[in-house]
């Protein structure tokens, strides 16, 4: 993978602008596509195959003038009066009138002094309550008809007396929809601030602004789009917006900070772009693929808009990513060689107070990342416990945690459905703004009537019932409800603890009544999206601990690292929760956060919480802990046979490894904790809790975890971190994320030194009992590889056809290093598997299709006579300046195909061990062949 986005950074390096208008362009598809397209967010929660669903759509088939959203308007009478008084009824009755012929999606519109329904009116009598019914969901009622809404009900408070209150909300204006205010762009400019002070440079510290801020727009655009075909909630963008800027700014952050030091090295602005494309950019594609993965799993809760804002999220994750590796060496190449910064000044040393004649110059002041790597693991043993007991000790707010849906309780006070909210809960208690609705069958009654008020009886004795306001049939007597007001809020666990109980009598009215109750309406649907949630939690967790051990133990070869890292996460993730808690729960700090109550929070803050922390967290211990890989790996001591020279070469590492990743990883925390912070103070209601979870998150992982708690665990392990069982070395995957396939190439630059199209020295195949082969084919020649067995034979074919990589020595094939060029050898060399085709024909001819370099047919010994000639023509009429590798147990009968194919001469390797020889062609090939180059091979 280095390699390719190696090449992929060179490429976008030479062609800036065709990678400038290509994002441009993409932006602008993206935006005429969200502006012709989108269809608007849609903020209505549902959850198939839970009880309330199924409830809410037996009511839309059965009993529509119930199943919509609803909107109240309250009326509370001046002191002294009743609501009651004639001066109140006649004016509220008329509005009533007003409000059922407002317009065709108003169903129903109910009187407070309706004599079918109770507890409109206070027990007081000092407020009265106008219900509303409406066809469809809240985002199927238009704005003109909300505006049509607001201006009856201000007529009406025109007409009441003075000293009454008149206040519209309502499940229709219980959500608002979030933007995006000043107070964000105070995160960009702290985060702007940030990357100056790293690249000492305006002009470069911008780039990663503007290509995050381009990625975001083309993302949010995208999801605007998407809205034409699926239901996409107010919340999706804005998360989308917070992950697509803090994760753009980083990975750009992440490569152009290597590329500036290898300048600032004296390294050609070209190569150092391909290198930190190659290198840094092979880290961010493996930390945005963990990304996205952990978002994508959001889908574990089988919650729809959860999964909707999961694959959101996820976008713009991938946009960022997309962009990090094309658009930053595009705008690299912009620059040229203007990436340097301003020069640091070398650090003086400090003097002593006393200079004495003999006494040795002090040694330059050491970095502050030096002194604190040396601090931490001077004492890695009393660091890791005072971090863990500390992170344990913030982490005790978020056993106080509860979960619900967002409502207007939760609203700034000065919106009027928020006001509406505290207005019915100060007069008819909490419970009224959340009421449930009990609904079954009765089409087998012959007294509905009776049969809902005896119901109705049945439920009033619940404890935690407050009233049953209605128990009647529809008007087709085959469908019932009961609607409940409870005693508490709609948020509270206590009316969660109420329709559990509710449930918990189905059987028992099923055999009173001989109904299938089902409890439902908004404030049920609520509480099972938060029991599913709460539930998806564990199986979540599983997968993303579980993901991050196979992740990092493929990428660093080591048991410890995944276990360490996977520790650390639990730790920010519960000291994140408990943070929340503090907040939200126990109201330390509210007010400074403008937080309008503190209760409950948003039921999916946890799972995306996890999601996305997991991805970012694995960032930090990918950058940090591959340099210390890096530097263990690179130092001869580490391989030393004695235990303590290796310890030594460990803990050298880990103190090389921080210092040398520290500044980026310092910075790129910041800047994350900036951005998510700033959508704190003036956030959306549903996403503050969020947000404030992620800032803390992000604080205490890179800096508490990742810088201090990480280098103390692996100068506890020593080298022992970098242990891992034989077993499991030989069954792991291969994944470069560190670059190492580019600094193999670098290093190899000139190797072997002249045109061979096939060389390889000390070239290892275990499975093919090939060791230590040294080959040189070249270019236009032709050679035959022979031996005992036919796999062997098969095994190196497929090696040299880039097919099987490599164990060991080298290999380069038509130029290019393998394995790490190993997808540019497949598509431009031909391998024909001779005795096992099943149309050799064909595939001959799509070995030899356009101009290979290289073509290599395996088995040519174990083909008929007339397939031999086939494959001679096909040869004889291929250019000659395609090299030829055959494999044959029988040499003779390779060299005699091709000799009828004009190849010559051929050189004969024998891959058991015997010396290679130079065949002897008929005069008429070596003739036709004479100026040819020759073979050299030493086996």
């Amino acid at each position: 993978m280095s390699t390719l986005l190696s090449s992929l950074g060179r490429w976008s390096y030479r062609h800036p602008w065709r990678v400038l208008v290509s994002w441009l362009l993409a932006l602008g598809i993206a935006g005429a596509g969200a502006l012709v397209l989108g269809a608007g967010t849609d903020n209505s929660f549902s959850i198939p195959g839970t009880e309330s669903q199924a409830g809410l759509e037996q009511l839309n088939r059965s009993f529509p003038a119930v199943s919509g959203t609803s909107a109240q308007i309250i009326v509370v009478a001046a002191d002294g009066d009743s609501i009651t008084d004639d001066t109140y009824r006649d004016d509220i009755e008329e509005t009533v009138d007003k409000l059922a012929d407002l317009d065709d999606s108003v169903l129903s519109a109910t009187s407070p002094y309706d004599e079918m329904v109770s507890g409109m009116i206070n027990d007081d009598e000092t407020a009265g309550i106008i219900r509303l019914q409406f066809d469809g969901q809240s985002t199927d009622v238009s704005d003109e008809t909300q505006d049509e809404l607001r201006t009856v009900v201000a007529d009406l408070a025109a007409e009441l007396p003075p000293g009454s209150q008149t206040s519209l909300g309502g499940e229709l204006f219980a959500t608002s929809i979030p933007g995006v205010t000043l107070t964000e762009a105070v995160g960009l400019l702290i985060a702007l601030l940030v990357l100056i002070v790293t690249f000492r440079s305006f002009v470069v510290a911008g780039l990663p602004l503007l290509t995050a801020v381009l990625g975001v727009g083309i993302s949010m655009a995208g999801i605007f789009a998407a809205t034409a075909f699926a239901t996409v909630s107010s919340t999706t963008p804005l998360l989308a917006l917070m992950l697509g800027l803090a994760v753009g700014i980083d990975y750009a952050l992440f490569i152009m900070a290597r590329h500036q030091d290898q300048v600032r090295e004296g390294v050609d602005p070209e190569e150092s772009t391909a290198r930190a494309v190659g290198t840094a950019g092979s880290a961010v594609v493996f930390a945005g693929v963990t990304v996205l993965i952990a978002l994508i799993g959001l889908g574990f809760a089988g919650i729809p808009f959860l999964t909707t804002m999961g694959i959101a999220a996820s976008a713009a994750v991938a946009v960022a990513v997309a962009i990090a590796v094309t658009l930053t060496p595009a705008l690299l190449g912009f620059m040229k060689g203007r990436v340097a910064g301003r020069p640091r000044k070398p650090r003086k040393p400090r003097k002593p107070r006393k200079a004495k004649e003999g006494t040795p110059t002090p040694a330059p002041r050491r970095r502050f990342s030096d002194r604190w790597v040396t601090g931490v693991t001077k004492r890695p043993i009393l660091v890791s416990l005072a971090v863990v007991l500390g992170l344990g000790i913030v982490a005790i707010p978020a056993l106080s945690l509860n979960l619900a849906l967002p409502n207007a309780g939760v609203l700034p006070k000065d919106n009027e459905a928020r006001q509406s909210y505290d207005l019915v809960a100060e007069e008819f208690g909490a419970g009224f703004n959340g009421p449930l609705i009990l609904t079954g069958t009765i089409v087998t009654s012959t007294d509905p009537l009776t049969l809902m008020e005896d119901l109705g009886d049945e439920v009033a004795k619940i404890d935690g019932v407050k009233e049953v306001a209605l128990a009647t049939p529809n008007e087709t007597a085959d469908t019932g409800i009961v609607q409940i007001i409870p005693e508490t809020a709609p948020d509270d666990p206590a009316t969660a603890d109420l329709v559990r109980e509710l449930r918990a009598h189905h059987d028992e009215w099923l055999d009173e009544f001989g109904i299938d109750l089902k409890v439902t309406g908004f404030t049920a649907v609520g509480i099972d999206i938060s029991d599913q949630l709460g539930n998806a939690l564990l199986p979540f967790g599983v997968f993303v601990i579980g993901l991050s051990l196979i992740l990092l133990t493929i990428v660093f070869r080591s048991l410890w690292v995944p276990i360490t890292a996977a520790a650390g996460y639990l730790l920010s993730i519960v000291a994140g929760f408990g943070i929340v808690g503090a907040v939200f729960e126990w109201g330390w700090f509210a007010d400074a956060l403008h937080v309008a109550k503190v209760g409950p929070i948003i039921s999916f803050m946890p799972i995306i919480l996890m999601g996305v922390l997991f991805g970012l967290a694995m960032d930090y211990q990918v950058f940090l802990v591959s340099r210390m890989r890096e530097d263990f790996v690179h130092d001869a001591d580490g391989k030393s046979p004695d235990r303590a020279t290796r310890r030594a070469a460990a803990l050298r590492a880990v103190r090389s490894g921080f210092t040398g990743s520290a500044k980026v990883v310092t910075a790129a925390g910041l800047i994350m904790f900036a951005v998510f912070v700033a959508f704190v103070p003036e956030g959306d209601s549903s996403l503050k809790p969020i947000a404030l979870g992620l800032a803390a998150g992000i604080a205490i992982d890179a800096f508490l975890v990742r810088m201090t708690l990480i280098p103390a665990l692996m100068a506890i392990l020593g080298e022992r971190a970098w242990e891992i069982p034989a077993w499991l070395e030989r069954i792991l995957p291969r994944v470069d994320i560190e670059g190492e396939a580019v600094e193999r190439e670098r290093h190899l630059a000139e190797w072997p030194g002249d045109d061979s199209v096939i060389a390889a020295d000390d070239l290892s195949l275990s499975a093919a009992g090939v060791e230590r082969l040294h080959l040189r084919v070249a270019p236009g020649a032709a050679a035959v590889l022979s031996g005992s067995s036919p796999g062997a034979l098969r095994t190196l074919a497929l090696t040299i056809a880039g097919r099987v990589a490599p164990e060991d020595g080298r290999l380069r094939v038509a130029g290019h290093l393998l394995p790490g060029r190993a997808a540019w050898v497949r598509a431009h060399v031909g391998a024909v598997m001779a005795a096992d085709s099943g149309s050799l024909s064909a595939d001959l001819a799509e070995a030899l299709r356009g101009t290979p370099a290289l073509v290599v047919i395996d088995g040519v010994d174990r083909l008929s006579r007339a397939d031999r000639d086939q494959v001679a023509a096909r040869l004889r009429d291929a250019r000659p300046t395609t090299t030829v590798l055959v494999t044959a147990h029988s040499p003779e009968i390779a060299l005699e195909l091709l000799s009828d194919a004009g190849r010559g001469p051929v050189d004969v390797i024998d891959v058991d061990g015997a010396a290679p020889r130079r065949a002897s062609l008929p005069s008429a090939a070596q003739g036709a062949d004479e100026s040819s180059e020759s073979t050299e091979v030493t086996a």
